[in-house]
């Protein structure tokens, strides 16, 4: 069996239901299903069982001789959350929790890191091991997921095989219940829809231009594919990055969202608000060599295409 953690939420349900269409049934679904509004995530999926994740643990000792590998993306996402013992409880601790059990029963394992651990890229966006201590995150969610990159590379006993992936800026169906920390594709189609406007928020940094902002974005379909190829071949444990490689401004962003709609882009601007102005990111763009030497040869979805796709499911499921 397969286990997938974070199973009600957005990235998750979208490789659960990647699973589901290449006939996979055998899934161990985890998440707090107490959470009503997210329900429709999973209901229409097929699975072997659903587990609490405060379950999970005394689940996977009983059962793990059953299991065939994890893929641990449940983990607390908020960006604007400044109370870093959250995440130490649902990012951190959970997490070494699981690699602990993958290594004592020999489970192959991928986990959800974040591009959030690069900081301001005063690095680069490269997924090199070497630089993983020496990286500067921006707020606590960042911090949390480099805790666990820093705390895996320090263990000498692993799991037959482990992958980190860095998620940079994934859009896509099944987040709308993420509310403000939605993709900015979401919040756009719901402005279109209220007020045929979009608001973006206004450039603070004199090299960039207002909605000029830099974003590597990623269709959730492809990190869904990201997944299962590394589930499936299983190449040389380690951090990869999972992005497109070709960074995408918010305006290109907000006026797609207006052309898949069929309507003229009016776009305003706002302020950042203060209280994440001085931690924003004005680019990012994943280095996706490592990946690609490992052998996935897959296209990216183009933005163009992506945002299409997605305002098409948005038209017809909200």
């Amino acid at each position: 069996m397969i286990v997938v953690t974070g199973a009600a939420g957005f990235i998750a349900s979208n490789v659960v239901e990647a699973l589901n269409v290449l006939g996979r049934q055998d899934l161990v679904l985890v998440d707090d299903f107490s959470k009503l509004e997210k329900k429709r995530n999973y209901e229409d999926r097929f699975y072997h069982s659903l587990v609490s994740r405060e379950r999970f643990k005394d689940y996977l000792r009983d059962h793990h001789e059953s299991i065939d590998f994890i893929i641990h993306l449940g983990a607390r996402t908020d960006t604007t959350e400044f109370d870093y013992s959250v995440f130490q409880e649902l990012n951190v601790d959970y997490t070494i929790n699981i690699w602990e059990q993958c290594v004592e029963y020999r489970i192959p394992l991928i986990y959800a890191s974040s591009a959030a651990t690069y900081g301001m890229g005063e690095l680069g966006y490269d997924d090199r091991h070497d630089i993983v201590y020496d990286l500067k995150p921006l707020n606590p969610y960042g911090r949390s997921k480099n805790e666990i990159d820093k705390y895996i590379l320090s263990q000498s006993k692993q799991p037959p095989f482990w992958a980190g992936l860095k998620f940079f800026n994934v859009y896509g169906p099944n987040e709308f219940h993420k509310g403000k920390m939605a993709s900015v594709i979401l919040h756009a189609f719901r402005q279109i829809q209220e007020t045929g406007q979009v608001k973006l928020f206004r450039s603070h940094n004199p090299n960039y231009q207002d909605g000029q902002q830099l974003r590597d974005f990623v269709y959730v379909k492809d990190v869904a594919s990201v997944i299962l190829w590394l589930m499936r071949y299983q190449p040389e444990s380690g951090l990869y990055n999972v992005g497109t490689g070709k960074a995408r401004s918010f305006y290109d962003l907000a006026d797609n969202t207006f052309k898949a709609l069929g309507r003229e882009t009016d776009i305003q601007f706002i302020d950042t608000p203060l209280n994440i102005r001085d931690k924003y990111q004005y680019f990012t763009e994943a280095n996706m060599a490592k990946l690609r030497r490992a052998g996935y040869s897959e296209p990216f979805t183009s933005l163009e295409e992506g945002v299409k796709d997605y305002v098409d499911f948005l038209t017809s499921n909200l």
